[in-house]
């Protein structure tokens, strides 16, 4: 009896924990807008092509990761639609995507720990959002749209 009292505990543990895991999955969160942090870490990130880039969307992933090809086929819709919107004095996204394989130590650095992961860098290069696993397309254009351009250069919205 014990053991199925064990064993239940375990199985309602784990669902709750596959539910917290789920529901964060995908969300775009925002983090405190913070310069790069350590010169190694600012390092990396200029290596990597962050610094003076504008807004930046930082995505790593790995040939052997199947979800990645989504977050790419997002990130090409999002910044696609955005340049299509925004007026010419707006500054443009740009999209940069980093092999975890080849660049372990930004991963580290930027704690890294499953894939894919995708940063959101202001155009100061200050980390402004993270999302673990893929984006909604929607979540995404909400984080990047204030970061493009002028305060009011945000396009008019259809309806």
């Amino acid at each position: 009896m014990t053991g199925l009292l064990v064993l239940a505990l375990v199985l309602v543990a784990a669902a709750a924990a596959g539910l917290v895991l789920r529901a964060r999955s995908g969300a775009v969160r925002a983090t405190a807008p913070s310069d790069s942090g350590s010169d190694t870490r600012r390092a990396l990130l200029a290596e990597a092509g962050v610094a003076g880039a504008g807004p930046a969307v930082l995505h790593f992933s790995a040939d052997w990761c199947g979800p990645c090809a989504a977050v790419r086929r997002v990130i090409g819709q999002v910044l696609e639609t955005l340049d299509g919107e925004l007026d010419p004095a707006s500054t443009r996204a740009v999209e940069i995507e980093v092999d975890i394989d080849e660049n372990p130590a930004l991963a580290a650095e930027l704690d890294v720990l499953s894939l894919p992961t995708t940063f959101i860098f202001d155009a100061e290069g200050m980390q402004r959002y993270r999302v673990s696993g893929v984006p909604t397309a929607a979540d995404l254009r909400a984080a990047l749209l204030p970061l493009c351009g002028p305060g009011d250069s945000h396009p008019p919205e259809n309806g």
